[in-house]
């Protein structure tokens, strides 16, 4: 029998951790629960192949900033920010913090686990081997592993998600909605910031060959060699 896949909710609300809980346990998923930043911390560190994560930011004993710079000192496994703080700067911290997805309070269950969904879809779609070679910046996807001229580079789930897509369509203008739509794989509401600050953070790791990622004001990106 294959092992359920694992997803820790960590918010401090019972009746969110149990809506959002019975929503993934319908589509068959274990749930792990933690109801603040410490428990959540050390559950995620405790209990061993922990899929997906999704997380509450204000939380008691350690928020769930803190809690997202635990993780990932030493994961790259992707989180899902829940919060009721719909600022702009907030989002953009989560993201400068290595979230992957951001979904402000209040919202829908299904859409959460449609995400969740599209996520783990992604993370785990090994499929066909897929290897990229192209002005020294080598990105194996069964690896999960990205050189530039021989050096490895450090990136999250969704700036390695984000590289694929540019690779495999060199020399294609993309828009936004296109790279959203493909990247973060289903229908989003946010808006185009996101895009934009994953390009920024991928370009910036990506040193000199961040300048391969063109920019077509107006429209999106182009990767081009």
């Amino acid at each position: 029998m294959m092992e359920k896949v694992r997803i820790l909710i960590a918010d401090d609300e019972s009746r969110m951790r149990k809506l959002v809980g019975d929503f993934l346990k319908k589509k068959d998923y274990e749930v792990i629960e933690a109801a603040d930043g410490q428990e959540a911390v050390d559950k995620f560190f405790e209990i061993k192949d922990i899929a997906l994560v999704i997380l509450d930011i204000m939380m008691p004993k350690m928020d769930g900033w803190q809690v997202l710079k635990e993780i990932r000192e030493y994961s790259k496994v992707p989180v899902i920010v829940l919060t009721a703080k719909g600022e702009e700067k907030d989002e953009l911290n989560g993201f400068e913090l290595g979230a992957d997805e951001y979904i402000s309070k209040p919202f829908s269950p299904k859409i959460l686990v449609a995400r969740v969904d599209a996520i783990l879809r992604r993370s785990n779609a090994i499929g066909e081997e897929k290897r990229f070679e192209k002005a020294g910046i080598v990105l194996d996807e069964t690896a999960h592993s990205v050189t530039i001229d021989g050096d490895p580079v450090e990136l999250s789930f969704k700036e390695f998600e984000l590289l694929t897509y540019f690779m495999e369509n060199e020399g294609i203008a993309l828009s936004r909605e296109k790279i959203l739509n493909n990247v973060w794989n289903y229908d989003y509401f946010g808006d185009a910031r996101t895009i934009d600050t994953h390009v920024k953070k991928l370009r910036s790791k990506m040193g000199e060959k961040g300048d391969l990622i063109k920019t077509i004001w107006g429209m999106g990106y182009k990767f081009e060699t």
